[in-house]
């Protein structure tokens, strides 16, 4: 139940507008994008080399292998463009088989992130023009101008696709269009279905260390929303919802409970949840249906043996 000051609030950074509206839904939510400040992304990198974890290195492995190619689809001077570029880790792949690439913009939600990667990349590709751009790409945004005029290349790796609905899937593809142009190419990495054993391994990990990315969501909401989460109070938990096809993460209390963030109070049930995160799996046929809702058409694709997962190539409609 909602408690006190909603509307006084909704007018406040993005951040706070979004978990106050979140957690006055029912049921409530948190939208996964705010897992990445700086403690975030150093976890979520640390969930990328367990061994559960099978995305990264599986999409690493495909990508080393038919970056090649990938490169012969790239025009000289192309511009490539990267949706939450983290670490960039698979960004070199790409840039090492094709060094007809002429500029690098990497996009991210993490500040801290986004300028220690493009330092990097910058120092160890000198002939590459690195143009970080540090925003939301969920929100409208605009490239350089001097950019605009390459041919772009998106890359939007790591499955982020399916922290997305079928329908905001669509929508994100079809910004990802108007951002990158009508002579754009898009490379899109998707997770595909696979047995639910390994599947809920991956989102519930031995260590511990999926669970603390989870709970740090209430650890920044303490800090910059002057929240009092106790985390203890909460659990992580990993569910597999197979009528709509993902993976779901909730952070779920352990008793009925009252929370305080910035003077509005939000009452728990014991073993209520808040919906932190889903990870949809695709089938190629529901993903080019995707595709194609949101302007593109899938012009190739590369799929891996073990571990099933995809890299699409599409082209704007």
């Amino acid at each position: 139940m909602r408690m006190t000051n909603l509307a006084e609030t909704l007018g406040d950074c993005p951040f706070r507008r979004d978990v106050i509206a979140g957690l006055s839904a029912a049921p409530k939510t948190v939208p996964a994008k705010y897992f990445y400040d700086a403690e975030g992304s150093r976890l979520f990198e640390e969930i990328c080399g367990l061994p559960e974890y099978y995305p990264t290195r599986t999409e690493i492995a495909l990508l080393g292998r038919v970056a090649p190619e990938i490169a012969r689809h790239i025009r000289p001077a192309s511009a490539l463009v990267e949706f939450g570029s983290g670490a960039s880790v698979k960004t070199r792949l790409v840039l090492d088989a094709a060094p007809q690439l002429g500029a690098y913009v990497p996009i991210d939600i993490s500040e801290s992130a986004l300028s220690q990667a493009a330092q990097s990349i910058a120092a160890d590709y000198p002939n590459l023009r690195v143009s970080p751009i540090a925003g939301d790409f969920t929100r409208p945004m605009a490239l350089p101008e001097a950019i605009r005029a390459r041919p772009i290349v998106g890359f939007f790796p790591g499955s982020t696709i399916g922290n997305f609905t079928p329908d905001e899937a669509a929508g994100l593809l079809a910004r990802a269009h108007s951002l990158l142009g009508d002579g754009a190419s898009f490379l899109v990495g998707a997770d595909l279905v696979k047995p639910i054993d390994t599947l809920l391994a991956a989102y519930d990990d031995a260590q511990g260390v999926t669970a603390a990315f989870n709970k740090n969501l209430l650890v920044r909401i303490n800090r910059e929303l002057d929240g009092d989460f106790d985390l203890d109070a909460f659990d992580h938990r990993a569910v597999w919802n197979a009528q709509e096809s993902r993976i779901e993460m909730h952070l779920v209390s352990r008793r009925a409970q009252q929370v305080s963030i910035g003077g509005d109070v939000f009452e728990f049930a014991a073993g209520e949840t808040i919906h932190t995160e889903n990870s949809y799996k695709f089938t190629r046929e529901l993903f080019a249906g995707i595709a194609e809702r949101g302007g593109w058409r899938v012009e190739a694709e590369w799929v891996s043996d073990a571990q099933p997962f995809a890299t699409f190539l599409l082209r704007a409609a």
